[in-house]
């Protein structure tokens, strides 16, 4: 105790003592937290009451997974539609870097062709960063091909080390620092992703081994982040939660115990349990300067966290978007459906079909009143997607006339009113179906139908959809 030192903290001006140093923990059997992770019941979630101060960095940004983990649940991406999506990404990050980079694959020729198409766009943001295995062989590829900066999978958990890499803590560690040093010694900035840190023996491996990281970055003097990956989505954002399932005790940890700065860690997470927009979140507030995401949550099993729910979570922390385009998402979202031919369920946030469209008789009447009673915001103004009402038997002429002037985006002066006969003709329709039986909203694809037969005979013009 007489050997520890009493400092001054910065941000809070108060002197503190200072944490006793933590050393590798070398066990001999794995350490799986059976206590909380019983495989045949259902986890659980304990509280030791041990709470950490909000500590939110004065800059946080977004990092892309899409050409990564977002790869590893559905068909490769062709190169020319990874540049595409680079190219929607530059421009919904914006100039300021919202979304500060973007990591790629570089295992096929395609992957490779596509790093170097993206790095001869010029681009300032995302930059362009790639990911490879903790071996002497992936490192090659990062030599041969001249990025800066490389992810580097070192996995955390004793499930890992064990189990599936059949090493022990030490062993893992030395491996793990080698190919770290090999990219350090040729100037490559290493991210390190602590895979399953949720499952991790916190005090016992992350915070040595992430001591160590530390030392070698004040030793090059090159930049080293922490990645920690909630690989199985088991992280939780409740105050009180034991670690390694708190998140804000992770974060908390990190920056305290192991001395990483908060623009040296992002948190990566899934959505096994419905809580990676949470806990992204939660990284935020307690220290991460970044949060790892891919495009509408693709990603590994349930999903990484979506990258547009983080831009609207940026806006809401921030109180502006910092330069990012939002209308870019609903571009991508067409992009994904029209050209990748990728299902959004229709009520994903923000970019589902049904996301800001209501079906409630009581709720349309509402909406075309005043559109604030039952949309989130202005969405035609972020989105490019103005409130629609879905119609049905209590919809009436005016919720019919919204439809069609909602639907095919119709210039102020294109509008048309209820009293058109072109609405008194779909309304018609729209009874005869509800006086023969029918409990259920009309579909859109039925509207187009009835809407473009009846265009003709009143010579109304619509655009074609």
């Amino acid at each position: 105790m007489e050997n520890r030192l009493v400092v001054s903290n910065e941000k809070t001006n108060l002197l503190e003592l200072e944490e006793h140093m933590y050393h590798l923990v070398d066990v001999e059997k794995p350490n799986v937290f059976r206590n909380l992770f019983p495989y045949d019941e259902i986890p659980k979630i304990a509280f030791n009451e041990r709470i950490v101060p909000h500590n939110m960095p004065k800059d946080i940004w977004i990092t892309d997974t899409t050409f990564r983990d977002g790869q590893q649940s559905r068909e490769p991406y062709t190169t020319e539609q990874i540049v595409t999506i680079y190219d929607y990404l530059h421009r919904l990050g914006g100039p300021n870097g919202l979304i500060r980079q973007s990591e790629f694959f570089l295992y096929s020729k395609k992957d490779r062709d596509a790093v170097y198409k993206c790095l001869e766009r010029g681009y300032r943001f995302p930059e362009v960063t790639s990911w490879i295995r903790a071996s002497k062989k992936d490192f090659e590829l990062v030599k041969d091909i001249g990025i800066k900066e490389t992810g580097i999978l070192v996995s955390c958990s004793d499930y890992h080390i064990f189990y599936k890499m059949k090493k022990t803590r030490k062993q893992a560690l030395e491996q793990y620092l080698s190919v770290i040093r090999d990219c350090l010694e040729i100037g490559v900035s290493p991210r390190c992703h602590l895979e399953d840190i949720t499952r991790a023996d916190f005090y016992g491996f992350v915070v040595p081994f992430c001591l160590e990281l530390m030392k070698l970055m004040d030793e090059y003097k090159i930049p080293i982040k922490i990645r920690a990956c909630d690989t199985m989505g088991y992280g939780v954002n409740f105050a009180g939660a034991v670690i390694p399932r708190s998140v804000q005790g992770i974060i908390y940890g990190l920056i305290k115990h192991a001395g990483v700065p908060s623009e040296m860690i992002e948190w990566h997470g899934h959505n096994d349990f419905y809580k990676a927009v949470t806990n992204s979140t939660t990284a935020w507030l307690y220290g991460a300067c970044g949060v790892n995401c891919s495009l509408f949550g693709i990603g590994e099993r349930t999903g990484n966290t979506p990258l547009e729910a983080m831009i609207f979570e940026y806006a809401q922390l921030r109180g502006n978007l910092n330069g990012a385009d939002t209308t870019v998402v609903t571009e991508l979202a067409e992009y994904y459906q029209k050209e990748l031919g990728y299902h959004i369920p229709e009520q994903t946030p923000f970019v589902g079909k049904n996301f800001n469209i209501t079906r409630a008789g009581i709720h349309a009447d509402g909406l075309l009143k005043n559109e604030e009673i039952y949309n989130i915001f202005d969405t035609d103004k972020f989105l490019n997607r103005p409130v629609q009402v879905a119609v049905s038997n209590t919809s009436g002429l005016a919720g019919i006339a919204h439809w069609i002037n909602t639907h095919y985006r119709l210039h102020p002066e294109e509008k048309i009113d209820k009293t058109n006969p072109l609405v008194e003709a779909v309304k018609q329709w729209v009874d005869k179906e509800y006086d023969e039986g029918r409990v259920t909203s009309i579909t859109d694809d039925e509207l187009v139908k009835v809407v473009t037969e009846n265009a003709k005979t009143f010579n109304v013009k619509l655009p074609e959809m």
